[in-house]
């Protein structure tokens, strides 16, 4: 029988680049999704999974991502006082979401040695490992569905998706065995050119990774400008006769790195809550007709 998963690392080390200067003082983890941080929902997400510890990768400058998940934060404390009970219960469920820790990420060198960076909390056991970049909205957790395949697997899962052809260089792309869901992996190529990649699955920010990855990791030389990368690590899975399998997910992922899959994840998510959704169509009908927005 498979170990159970009951530990998420949460990657939240990243720049920000592509949003800045809405990131140049905020992390993008913490921007919001509807009135929740991106972070906040990723967490979500593992926990509807059965995780229990969530560990962050953090960098310096992150750290308003911990103290969202402290329990007792000065916010908290405050409604208190004036006797706003309920909202203060409501921010006090955050921390109790989970066993929250954090470690830091000294240098940007790559996915896997962030990874690594973890490696007190999740040496010797499988683990998921989310990107909060990514939302996927959906009726169940996509890192619940990883969870249920890696129990049947034993090995590591990989959250994978059809994507354009004009999209497969800027990928991970997997090679499976057959059609299966989960599909066994004859390998991985990250970013290949169209022409020699060997499917249109990509992968998406979502990993149930089994125990052996951090040997795997440790073994694998710094590729371009000195970095690990995860896909490289995998690879030596495959290549050592270890499980490795595709799941073609059920759910819509929203990039969230990006303006464009920002604005859209945050309409989709308003959309999917009963009391926006009717005024959020009434305001932006007018607007995606051209006319003058309603008043708010």
């Amino acid at each position: 029988m498979a170990q159970a998963v009951t530990t998420a690392v949460i990657l939240a080390a990243g720049l920000g680049t592509r949003m800045l200067p809405a990131t140049k003082a905020v992390p993008k983890e913490m921007l919001p999704l509807v009135d929740r941080p991106l972070i906040d929902w990723c967490v979500d997400e593992a926990v509807a999974a059965g995780i229990t510890r969530i560990v962050f990768v953090i960098a310096e400058g992150k750290e308003s991502i911990l103290e969202h998940f402290r329990a007792g934060a000065r916010v908290e404390t405050a409604l208190r006082e004036t006797g706003n009970q309920a909202l203060a219960d409501s921010l006090a469920a955050i921390a109790a979401k989970a066993e929250f820790h954090a470690v830091y990420q000294p240098k940007q060198l790559g996915i896997a040695h962030a990874v690594a960076c973890a490696r007190e909390f999740i040496a010797g056991q499988p683990f998921a490992l989310l990107f909060p970049d990514d939302v996927i909205l959906g009726r169940q957790s996509c890192t619940a569905q990883l969870v249920a395949a890696y129990e049947a697997t034993g090995g590591t899962v990989i959250a994978v998706e059809r994507v354009a052809d004009a999209d497969v260089p800027q990928y991970g792309i997997v090679d499976p065995a057959d059609d299966g869901n989960p599909a066994r992996l004859r390998r991985v190529v990250e970013k290949p050119r169209l022409e020699e990649a060997p499917s249109r699955l990509g992968i998406v920010g979502r990993y149930v990774l089994s125990e052996t990855i951090l040997a795997h990791i440790d073994a694998t030389p710094p590729g371009k400008n000195g970095e690990l990368q995860i896909t490289d690590a995998i690879a030596r899975q495959i290549a050592a006769g270890e499980p490795v399998s595709a799941l073609r997910f059920e759910g819509r992922r929203y990039d969230t790195g990006r303006p464009l899959g920002y604005i859209v994840a945050n309409v989709a998510a308003a959309l999917a809550r009963p009391e926006l959704a009717g005024p959020l169509r009434e305001r932006l009908a007018p607007l995606l007709k051209g006319e003058e927005p309603c008043a708010s």
